[in-house]
């Protein structure tokens, strides 16, 4: 026989590393969180569709104004720039506009320059089954009906709280995510047995199962998908920060650290604020969006930073699978 192993598994010695693979971030966005939509979406509240297609094709010139997850947009198409052949960020847009009243928002995506190709228009039905279709990371919406359907089928979504004025973008390129943890990157087991049994119960039991890891949470996939892209970074080249913002405090803080220990994941910053209102502390970070599945907290930060509330978990209800 002749030929070194080597070459008749058809390999070589100098031969080339494989290419990796890029690293791709989806994100799903509805009309209303990246546009301000609120004027014809009374239009639509009070007169009905056909007022409101009407409304939308006499309009479809006039240039939206941005809504209050514009300026997150723009911040994660701009990550392609950085990024380059070693991974792609895509916004999707997901509608219940036709294709009629969508043509609108899609001449204002144009206008800004924001580099949205793919968009799912469905005419007045849910658009929450296409968001694995896309194979979102994440979908935002103003719907929370549409937010807490995808939220169900396990994709990581949130209803985005306009509380105008929206807040003032941040100036700098760095993309800044903070998020809560209980029923939001952890499941919520533990939010449980704090609302059924109180504080010195939750605390007993975060201490007894302090090296057992938390369950996943809904944003946990799209909390990894946002690392991956750090890791291309020097850290202190990132393009992107993350944060942990939690009411957890000690002794409950051990079993937080670690599960993400656990999960092999890094948080660049994490704060524990056993209770203290969160709002003062997301503007210190400079927060441009901030995930939290209670309302209470959602309206503190809203009228500061961009925020998602996520309508799942004992806060809202509805327990998290």
């Amino acid at each position: 026989m002749s030929g070194s192993p080597a070459v008749m598994a058809g390999d070589s010695a100098d031969s080339a590393p494989e290419t990796p693979r890029p690293i791709r971030l989806v994100v799903a966005i509805s009309s209303r969180a990246l546009f301000d939509l609120a004027e014809s979406h009374r239009v639509f509240e009070d007169q009905g569709v056909a007022a409101y297609r009407e409304y939308q094709v006499a309009h479809e010139s006039d240039v939206l104004e941005p809504g209050v997850a514009f300026s997150l947009v723009k911040k994660l198409l701009a990550l392609n720039d950085r990024l380059g052949e070693r991974g792609q960020v895509d916004v999707i847009l997901l509608s219940r506009n036709s294709t009629d009243t969508g043509l609108r928002v899609f001449n204002s995506i144009h206008h800004y320059g924001l580099e949205i190709a793919r968009a799912a228009f469905t005419s007045g039905a849910s658009p929450y089954r296409y968001v694995a279709a896309f194979g979102a990371h994440l979908f935002l919406s103003a719907d929370p009906s549409d937010v807490r359907q995808a939220l169900l089928a396990g994709c990581a979504a949130a209803t985005i709280w306009a509380n105008p004025p929206f807040a003032a973008a941040r100036s700098d390129d760095q993309l800044r995510i903070a998020f809560d943890g209980d029923a939001v990157l952890f499941s919520d087991e533990s939010e449980r047995i704090f609302r059924r049994d109180g504080l010195d119960a939750f605390n007993a039991n975060e201490v007894a199962a302090a090296r057992e890891p938390l369950s996943d949470g809904p944003f946990k996939g799209f909390l990894l998908a946002l690392q991956r892209i750090q890791t291309i970074f020097p850290a202190a080249e990132s393009p992107l920060r993350t944060a942990l913002i939690t009411a957890r405090g000690a002794p409950s803080h051990e079993r937080v650290i670690r599960t993400l220990r656990a999960w092999e994941i890094r948080i660049d910053e994490a704060l524990f604020l056993s209770g203290l209102s969160k709002g003062r502390f997301l503007k210190a970070f400079d927060a441009d969006i901030f995930f939290d599945d209670q309302e209470v907290h959602c309206q503190d930060a809203s009228s500061l930073v961009a925020t998602g509330h996520v309508p799942l978990g004992a806060a809202n209800n509805t327990l998290l699978p």
